[in-house]
């Protein structure tokens, strides 16, 4: 089974005009995220995205992009690590709507 984050608050953004179709970023995904669609890649489960920037890193015509290291589930790890500090960088303060943050469902 794939794990799942939170819904809907992954930073992973495709530009499908973009893609060549070489499907490095289907090959290096943890979570098969990703999928060729007519010749392109697809996002085919967002909400497996763990943010790890492998997909942005090897995509040559740069078509990917993601704040590896930012984010929901990045927050959630730090949790997990016990890092009272941790942040998402989701632009609220860290926390979502429990802590005052922007909302975005984390912490």
């Amino acid at each position: 089974m794939t794990p799942r984050y939170l819904r809907g608050v992954t930073t992973l953004e495709l530009d499908g005009t973009r893609c060549n179709g070489c499907r490095l970023c289907v090959t290096v995904c943890p979570h098969a995220v990703f999928a060729l669609e007519e010749k392109r890649a697809a996002i085919v489960d967002r909400d497996a995205c763990m943010e790890c920037g492998a997909c942005a890193r090897n995509c040559e015509p740069q078509a990917i992009t993601v704040r590896s290291g930012v984010g929901c589930a990045n927050l959630m790890i730090k949790q997990a690590l016990g890092r009272p500090d941790a942040e998402c960088g989701c632009g609220g303060g860290g926390g979502g709507e429990s802590s005052g943050g922007s909302g975005c469902g984390c912490g």
